[in-house]
């Protein structure tokens, strides 16, 4: 019994509490009413000027809004504190609830605003490379290409990456070009194999494959990058060289070629540069040198 009377006192504090707010805030409204209706009668019959009298009624407008906007907030001041912690509340509460959806929604405008890549180009996020075969506000999808970041073979995967990633990710665009690309391979030899034969073997074999299309892609790069505003690179196939360490030299090929054509391209070259050439070094104290693995490295514009 004497918790229900606790509550109905409750109830009747909390009625006379509103009614006492209500009442406070009819009285501010018709003082400022008033006010204002003195003040203009005041300035229309005294201000001879016709732009000064519009000018002061509109001041003394905005000033008594502003006084009656304060007001109304020193009235209700502790049951806005009590509105703004709930809804800061319920603000938190939300915001942990859905972090990876905002994430993604995030990623997704940062990526469209920054034209990182569209549909049909390759590209790399992460441990995550293939070409873009959907986009949507939340996920990207690809067809995964690999294994590796040096092929160009598709594994018959395919691979949904959130948004989320591009937030704090890179993404690396290798066929930004779209038509034509620059595309980088690596073939490393041992010091003492015969590299200087390899090299010119494969910058052969490099102009040969690129010889059909080597105009028609100076043309291409070169208008794709006056729109860009970039200094246009040398397209023709070049084989240059890499010292990563004392007892290896590798050969850096850069050849331009159509975007669906590296890996085959690629494969060509070093199949006739590898199909008869012996590139072990002349026997020295019983002792021969051996070509190392091969690999290649992702498109590039440099």
């Amino acid at each position: 019994m004497f918790d229900s009377i606790g509550l109905e006192l409750q109830g009747l504090a909390a009625t006379s509490t509103l009614l006492k707010l209500l009442i406070s805030t009819a009285l501010l409204v018709i003082a400022v009413v008033l006010i204002r209706m003195l003040i203009g009668r005041y300035i229309r019959r005294n201000v001879a000027s016709m732009e000064l009298r519009r000018r002061w009624l509109i001041y003394s407008r905005n000033g008594l809004l502003l006084f009656m906007l304060l007001g109304l907030v020193i009235i209700w001041a502790d049951e806005l504190r009590t509105l703004a912690l709930s809804v800061v509340a319920i603000a938190v509460a939300f915001v942990v609830a859905t972090k990876e959806l905002i994430l993604c929604v995030t990623g997704s405008i940062l990526k469209t605003g920054a034209g990182s890549f569209n549909i049909g180009d390759r590209i790399q996020v992460k441990d995550f490379r293939g070409d873009v075969i959907d986009q949507s506000l939340l996920a990207t999808t690809i067809l995964e290409v690999g294994p590796g970041k040096l092929t160009h073979q598709r594994t018959g995967r395919m691979v949904v990456i959130p948004n989320a990633l591009f937030v704090s990710e890179p993404v690396i665009n290798e066929s930004y070009t779209h038509e034509y690309v620059l595309h980088v391979f690596t073939v490393p030899f041992k010091r003492t194999a015969n590299w200087r034969k390899a090299q010119e073997l494969l910058l052969d074999a490099s102009n040969r494959a690129c010889e059909p299309h080597l105009a028609e892609a100076k043309r291409y790069l070169k208008k794709l990058n006056e729109y860009r505003g970039l200094d246009a690179p040398s397209v023709e196939p070049r084989v240059t060289l890499q010292v990563p360490g004392a007892e290896e030299i590798h050969l850096i090929v850069r050849i331009p070629v159509l975007t669906d054509r590296r890996s085959a391209l690629e494969q060509a070259i070093l199949a006739e540069v590898f199909a008869d050439g012996d590139y072990a070094p002349a026997k020295s104290e019983g002792s021969e040198g051996t070509s190392l693995p091969l690999s290649s490295e992702p498109s590039a514009l440099s």
